[in-house]
């Protein structure tokens, strides 16, 4: 659909000559691609100032945690054990003649009590027995009676159960399965007879001397089993289910129970998981049949069952040395069947064949599963009866881990470790029994192949991480007596950094013989499973774990009593070293080197600095005791200071400008010695959270200490005696000697060397002061109700207290923070109760200095003060001599206040109308946390973005928002109350005026920033009007720069004090500023006031007259240019040759700050053929060329006759013309060069002369128009002298009659102006009536109209009447 076209706007004539184009090169502003016409704001220069940052310096606290992280990262990298199991075979032992060096010793062998010893005498069918580890008593069956004692005791009570009516075959003890027994049952005890399987429940009872024993129940929960002959029983530890298997068979099966009755199922069942179809023949059956039916070949039947809970795995061994895979579920599933032949088949390209191996008589007597966290794929341990270890590998695919819902499908001997070497036998012999294929780098002569050293082996164990015991008849009496050949894996071997061999060469394990006093019955460990981490890789570190975990104990039952062997520590071998020395040529001074080529040389700084703090244990008079003998301890002194190795210095490093070459200094293995220990010391609490919370689903919280307090405080003496070792022999020990270990050394490399030991030594000495003041901190903590404490702590404290660990609470500064918060909670907390505060801070003082020091007592102090205050009367005399003692003590601590500190004291203060009290410490603890002012440095240099120095303004900003509190709360309370009452002032005036002139004379600069900033911020910026501090002028000067609202505040401060001038200087700033929001109007407004200000007669001079005319002037200049914007900002505004758009983004240019007099004049005015507002800017830059003046006003008057139709609807073009002539004219008739008459006449009668006959205007309009401009005559009778002379077109010939009659017009005009006026001669002087006379002459000789002749006569008469 078409539009309807709007009018058009008529289109402008042509411009005479070089106006065709914008000048200048300017773009018309109209244009489709016009340049933004917004004046370009001048770029910034960039910033110079830098960022103030600084070296982050460690604290030696922060220097020895890193130390002591490194220490734990180092031992958690411990080799898992396929690194140094790989394929291939072994046999490296070592099988020490020197007690020192035994790998285990005995602790005490424990005889069956005399009653039991009576009781098996009369015993019909034999007795068995057996050990309880969890519950720590031993067991006997004898016939059909079952009894239980504690086996450490002496004296023991025997606990029997005889309620079964058949012999006993075999008894377990399993855990419960979870929710079937109540929580008083811990443990169950599986007993077998010839036809049933019974369950007892344990639990635990403390007897009234408070003793443990035990008491059992009978569950009623049993099972037949007759005919399946139970031979051996096995239960998952992690789901309770018992699993079983028989003589008659090599079938597994299940005793299941439940708490209830099911359906189709009763409390108790018995399943089989590896019969495959229906059986019709009763076990009785067969039972009958095996006597009167022919014999059946020799049936398979199991020997063992092993199940690894990590894995859901079992595994089977048969009599037939055949080793099976069971998957458990919820039924078991077969996965893979492997017999020793087949395992042996893939072992030939590692390993020779061997009789040990392949011989007929070779048969596995014993697997041990080992767990997921101690190794990935090797899952599986197989003893022969020849003495030789099978490790083998159970993976899936390509190598993965195995597990019940990934079946392995792959089962393969990875590594064979053979016996010792027969240290008996002759070298030729061992010579040929040596392999030919041995591990690379594995010296050959360490390895037998065909090593008869444990054959027979009937029995074997194998305990995490490595112990081995394999048993074996006593040669000198087999038929009544065993030994065992126990082994460990020299772990600490394998983490001695400082040998590069690799691993595999450096698996070694420590073995001897312990004969027992009769045949073995069963072996178990006393001590749990051994696990230094819950991953392969550390898992066997038993060197870390040496000090924070009980050495591993095992217990051997035999017929005659309980054996226990103890595993010796490194620390316990070193002591032992110590103790018994070497009976070889170099002694012990040799057995030290030894130690040290084995285990490095910082392994043994640590293991003999343990011993000489007392760590080292031995066995005496069958009991296990600290070894304190005062010769081993001197001597382990002596090796830990003459044996630490020596600190060494990098020349070779590069060292930064500011770097200090201490940190290129490698400390000694003494100084890693130490930091071993300590490490060892605390790596069960370093990583940890010091509160857990225990409670129970649907019960209250209850928090407590994550680590038991037995274990800190062990932790605690052994780190005291290490401070009294070092204390002791400081001056023996390099590092810690002083400065008079530097006067020894030789070179600067010396002397730096030692510096730096220095600085390491000392760290980890602050770090042990840390620890031990940590942990009396932690026990202290432990004293109270830790909920209640809390409770006393903001939610984010609160929060980050629950999740602080030990590592946090010793070495960072935020652990440290908070445990300062805690301690004076527990300080308010006593304080509320009523506990006297010296009482109690002087105790937390002497146990944990560093968290609560002197200056903690002073603030505790100042807060009784407070609370005693409020007690007596804040109005009261005395309550404010306590409340300014109070004020005095925490100004004398005000660097060591807290906010939360602060801030209730402030409360307190407020609450009690101590207002002045509440400002002054505040700006005391602002000023003492900013002594070196750097806060103000950061204010003054533009605040710049992340710099460290604004943490410090920060700071301070917290105690100012107190005061800014304190104030809010001064004003409501004396809103009400009268200044002045009877006369007196009243308290609440008092304490406003006290509180106002600590704010008003306060020198500190950040305050009265930030008050000032309160101020305006809550709309009371006018108080800073009365404000008489000098820093006012200079607060709002700077922040003048960026707020139009300050810089308000600015000329308002100078005005109201007088001081009109700068007021008028601050007005011109802002009108000329790059203030947002700030339109052309209003700045207009700034520039008038501006004026108004600067011709303001000031009672004080100031400033010079010469600055006052400069900016009246400077004011007026900008003044006139922001009329001139104004007005071409209304003028485009309606306009319509531009889109609605365009003219919008036009004004918004204009409407903001005033634009330079070229750009208004190129840009706008020139560009839109504003030729009124060129004629301004003419006048305004002073602009005198003639022609620019007269095309301007050429092409005024012609656009305004031009375009009059369209503008003025009522009116002829006459009228507009004369209209916008009279406009500019007003403004710049005082300019003869922007109004010149002898132009400006001219172009007006041309103009008139030109219109259409019927347009034209009426005869004299020009001159009227000069007329009424107050154009004087004098200047307008020349001008139409000149056209009536010069005989220009178009007045010519007859038509210069026409100016003739505007002449005559004029002249009378002029006479009648100058007689009404009274001038005293005609025309105002000699020469203008002399110039008129000789005009009025000239035109008697020339031509002209009858009309105007006669009116030249008259005046003629006129004058010369006037004249007489």
């Amino acid at each position: 659909m078409a539009t309807v076209a709007a009018p058009a706007t008529p289109q402008r004539p042509p411009v005479p000559g070089q106006w065709n184009t914008p000048g200048a090169g300017y773009q018309s502003i109209f244009g489709p691609q016009a340049a933004s016409l917004r004046q370009t704001t001048q770029q910034a220069p960039a910033s110079t100032t830098g960022t103030a940052t600084t070296s982050q310096v460690d604290s030696p606290i922060q220097v020895a945690a890193k130390t002591i992280n490194s220490a734990l990262e180092m031992e958690q990298r411990f080799p898992e054990m396929e690194s140094y199991i790989t394929q291939g075979i072994s046999g490296e032992y070592e099988l020490p003649s020197s007690p020192a060096w035994l790998p285990f010793q005995k602790l005490k062998m424990h005889d069956l009590p005399p009653k039991l010893l009576e009781q098996a005498n009369y015993s019909g069918m034999g007795m068995m027995m057996g050990i309880f580890p969890p519950v720590k008593h031993a067991w006997v069956a004898l016939d059909n009676c079952l009894y239980l004692w504690d086996y450490t005791l002496p004296n023991p009570e025997i606990i029997g159960f005889e309620e079964l009516t058949q012999p006993i075959t075999a008894v377990k003890l399993v855990p419960p399965k979870p929710g079937v027994f109540i929580s008083d049952i811990r443990h169950m005890i599986v007993i077998c007879t010839a036809n049933d399987m019974s369950l007892l429940g344990v639990a635990a009872q403390i007897t009234s001397t408070g003793a443990q024993t035990i008491a059992l129940y009978n569950t009623r929960m049993s099972i037949p089993i007759k005919g399946v002959g139970v031979g051996y029983i096995e239960a998952s530890r992690k789901t309770g289910r018992i699993f079983f298997t028989g003589s008659l068979s090599d079938d597994i099966f299940e005793f299941q129970y439940q708490q209830e009755e099911g359906w189709f199922r009763g409390k108790c069942s018995r399943i089989n998981h590896t019969k495959n179809s229906m059986n019709f023949v009763s076990e009785n059956i067969h039972a009958v049949g095996k006597y009167f039916g022919p014999q059946p070949p020799t049936r398979k039947q199991l020997r063992q069952l092993v199940i690894d809970d990590t894995r859901n795995i079992m595994y089977s061994l048969s009599t037939t040395s055949e080793i099976k895979v069971w998957l458990i579920k919820e039924r078991l599933e077969q996965s893979l069947t492997r017999p020793l032949s087949s395992l042996l088949q893939g072992t030939g390209h590692f390993s020779s064949r061997t009789e040990l191996l392949t011989a007929r008589e070779v048969r596995l007597v014993s697997i041990s599963a080992l767990p997921a966290a101690e190794a990935r794929k090797i899952s599986l341990m197989a003893t022969t009866n020849t003495g030789c270890r099978l490790y083998l590998s159970l993976t899936r695919g390509y190598g993965y881990q195995v597990d019940a819902q990934n079946a392995p499908s792959s089962m393969q001997i990875l590594h064979i470790r053979y016996p010792p070497k027969d240290p008996n036998a002759t070298t030729t012999t061992a010579q040929q029994n040596q392999t030919a294929l041995t591990a690379y780098n594995q010296p050959t002569s360490q390895v037998d192949t065909n090593s008869d050293y444990l054959k027979p082996t009937t029995m074997a164990y194998r305990f995490s991480p490595g112990y081995w015991m394999a048993f074996q008849p006593h040669p000198s009496d087999p038929d009544t007596k065993d030994r065992v050949f126990c082994s460990a894996t020299d772990m600490a071997r394998l983490q001695n950094t400082s040998d590069n061999t690799p691993l595999t060469s450096k698996f070694s394990e420590f073995g001897q013989w312990i004969d027992l006093p009769s045949e073995m019955q069963q072996v178990q460990s006393m001590t749990g499973d051994f696990g230094a981490t819950g991953d392969p890789t550390g898992f066997g570190n038993e060197l870390a774990a040496q000090y924070d975990t009980a050495a591993s104990e095992f217990a051997i039952v035999t017929t005659t009593g309980v054996q226990t062997i103890r595993r010796r520590r490194l620390v316990d071998i070193f002591a032992g070293m110590m103790k018994y020395g070497s009976s070889d040529d170099e002694g012990l001074e040799g057995d030290i080197k030894k130690f040290i080529r084995i285990y490095g040389r910082a392994e043994t700084a640590a293991t003999a600095l343990a011993v000489a703090c007392g760590q080292g244990m031995d066995v005496a008079e069958s009991r296990v005791a600290n070894v304190t003998d005062p010769e081993v301890l001197e001597k382990a002194r002596r090796a830990f200071i003459e044996h630490g190795g020596k600190p060494d210095y990098n020349t070779n490093a590069v060292v930064g400008n500011n770097g200090d070459p201490v940190q290129n200094v490698r400390a000694s293995p003494r100084h890693d010695g130490m930091a071993l220990y300590i490490s060892r010391l605390v790596r069960s609490i370093w990583k940890v959270r010091i509160i857990k919370d225990s409670a129970r689903p649907g019960a209250a919280s209850q928090l407590e200490s994550a680590i038991p307090v037995a274990r800190l405080r062990s932790i605690q003496r052994d780190l005291t005696a290490l401070k009294d070792f070092l204390d002791r022999n400081k001056s023996f020990i390099e590092g810690l000697a002083g400065p008079r270990a530097l006067s020894k050394a030789n070179t600067v490399q010396e002397e730096r060397a030692l510096q730096g030991e220095h600085k390491y030594m000392y760290s980890l000495l602050q770090l042990i002061n840390s620890i031990s003041e940590g942990i009396s901190f932690v026990l202290t903590l432990f004293d109270e109700t830790l909920e209640e404490i809390l409770a006393l702590l903001p939610e984010d404290s609160r929060n980050r207290t629950k999740e602080l660990t030990f590592e946090n609470l010793f070495c960072s500064p935020g652990g440290r923070d908070l445990a300062k918060e805690l301690v004076k909670a527990i300080v308010n907390r006593n304080i509320a109760n009523g506990s006297n505060v010296d009482t109690v801070a002087e105790a937390l003082r002497r146990k944990c200095g560093s968290f609560c020091s002197s200056d903690d007592v002073v603030i505790f102090k100042a807060q009784e003060q407070v609370k005693r205050a409020s007690e007596t009367g804040s109005e009261t005399e005395g309550g404010r001599v306590l409340l300014n003692e109070s004020a005095r003590l925490f100004q004398k601590v005000a660097a060591s206040l807290t906010h939360e500190n602060l801030e209730s004291a402030v409360q307190s203060y407020v609450a009690m109308a101590f207002y002045a009290g509440a400002i002054q410490i505040c700006l005391t603890v602002a000023l003492e946390k900013d002594k070196s002012k750097r806060a103000l440095a950061w204010m003054k240099e533009g605040k710049p973005a992340d710099d460290e120095r604004e943490k410090a303004f920060q700071s301070r900003q917290q105690c100012y928002e107190l005061i800014f509190y304190t104030i809010a709360e001064l004003e409501k309370a004396t809103a009400n109350v009268p200044d002045v009452l009877d006369g007196k002032s009243t308290l609440e005036t008092k304490r406003r005026n006290e509180a106002y002139d600590l704010i008003n004379n306060s020198d500190d600069v950040v305050f009265l920033t930030c008050l000032y900033d309160w101020y305006v911020q809550a709309d009371e910026a006018d108080r800073l009007l009365e404000i008489e501090n000098h820093y006012v002028v200079e607060y709002l000067k700077i922040r003048s720069d960026s707020s139009r609202t300050h810089a308000d505040l600015l000329w308002r401060y100078y005005a109201h004090h007088h001081d009109y001038l700068q007021a008028a200087e601050v007005q011109l700033l802002i009108a000329t500023s790059n203030f947002d929001n700030l339109p052309l109007e209003k700045r207009i407004e700034y520039l008038s006031r501006a004026r108004t200000n600067a011709s303001t007669r000031q009672t004080v001079i100031t400033d010079s007259r010469q600055t006052k005319q400069a900016i009246l002037r400077q004011v007026s200049d900008l003044l006139e240019l922001g009329i001139i914007q104004d007005e071409l900002k209304d003028q485009i505004g309606n306009d319509t040759r531009a889109t609605p758009q365009r003219r919008a983004e036009i004004i918004s240019e204009l409407n903001d700050k005033i634009l330079s007099i070229d750009l208004l004049f190129h840009r706008y005015a020139q560009s839109a053929e504003y030729w009124d507002k060129v004629l301004l800017i003419y006048q305004a830059a002073d602009h005198r060329n003639p022609a620019d003046v007269r095309v301007a006003w050429t092409c005024l008057i012609q656009d305004e006759a031009f375009l009059a139709p369209a503008k003025y609807a009522n009116s002829t073009r006459w009228e507009a013309v004369g209209s916008e002539v009279t406009a500019v004219g007003k403004r710049v008739k005082d300019s003869p060069a922007i109004f010149p008459i002898h132009l400006i006449l001219p172009l007006l009668e041309n103009f008139a002369h030109d219109l259409p006959r019927g347009e034209q205007p009426p005869e004299n309009w020009a001159v009227d128009l000069l007329l009424a401009l107050d154009i004087p005559h004098e200047a307008l009778l020349p001008v139409l002298e000149q056209i009536y002379y010069s005989n220009e077109h178009p007045f010519v010939g007859s038509k210069r009659r026409l100016i003739a009659a505007k002449m005559v017009y004029l002249l009378n005009h002029w006479f009648t102006a100058s007689d009404r006026n009274g001038d005293r001669v005609l025309f105002g002087s000699e020469e203008n009536l002399e110039m008129v006379q000789e005009c009025l002459k000239g035109l008697q000789r020339g031509e002209m109209d009858a009309v105007s002749r006669q009116a030249a006569d008259g005046l003629i008469a006129s004058i010369a009447q006037a004249m007489r």
